[in-house]
């Protein structure tokens, strides 16, 4: 497997283009990405059976168990930064080493538990996501890993990215194995 090919299956959308300014439109859009996610990803995988759950998604990849948990654990921090980025004044966030979370043992448990909390969890943050003003979509949190602040609309455009970057992750491993419409 060539760079490209291995490109392509690590970053199946492309990168997220960082510095980006959306437009309201473009925001609501997001935001329903983001409202989508937890029964789109469910629907995929709530019925896969620890053959599938384990496989990883490209070569030296996550396994689809690895990623279902990941973009809880990643949507529990995006949700908890963006109520810090609307309660405090550019507030500084905590970086979290997703690779080492992955190593640990609830990334081995069952995928149902957590595509409960991310149906749960999307539900409290897209009414939160919802109620925003254009001013409050302007306010920021600082991330130290990165060096700089962002702000709730590249966020949220951020993080609509990351759910279907992750999705299709899944997705097109469920295509290159022939699972789509075979749930075992």
């Amino acid at each position: 497997m060539n760079d490209q090919d291995l490109y392509s299956l690590r970053y199946p959308i492309g990168d997220f283009a960082y510095g980006s300014v959306f437009t309201p439109e473009q925001t609501q859009a997001h935001i329903a990405e983001i409202a989508g996610l937890p029964k789109k990803l469910t629907e995929l995988i709530g019925k896969w059976g620890d053959d599938r759950l384990g496989t990883p998604y490209r070569p030296e990849g996550w396994t689809v168990r690895q990623v279902a948990h990941h973009v809880v654990d990643s949507h529990i921090n995006a949700y908890v930064r963006t109520k810090l980025a609307l309660t405090e004044e550019n507030p500084t966030i905590s970086p979290y080493g997703e690779g080492e979370w992955a190593k640990l043992p609830d990334y081995q448990l069952d995928v149902a538990p957590s595509l409960v909390i991310l149906s749960n969890l999307h539900h409290r943050w897209v009414a939160v996501l919802n109620s925003l003003t254009e001013p409050q979509l302007q306010r920021t949190y600082f991330h130290p890993g990165l060096k700089r602040s962002f702000p709730l609309s590249e966020v949220i455009g951020l993080y609509a990215w990351h759910g279907e970057h992750h999705y299709q992750h899944v997705y097109q491993l469920a295509i290159r194995n022939g699972w789509l419409g075979k749930n075992v």
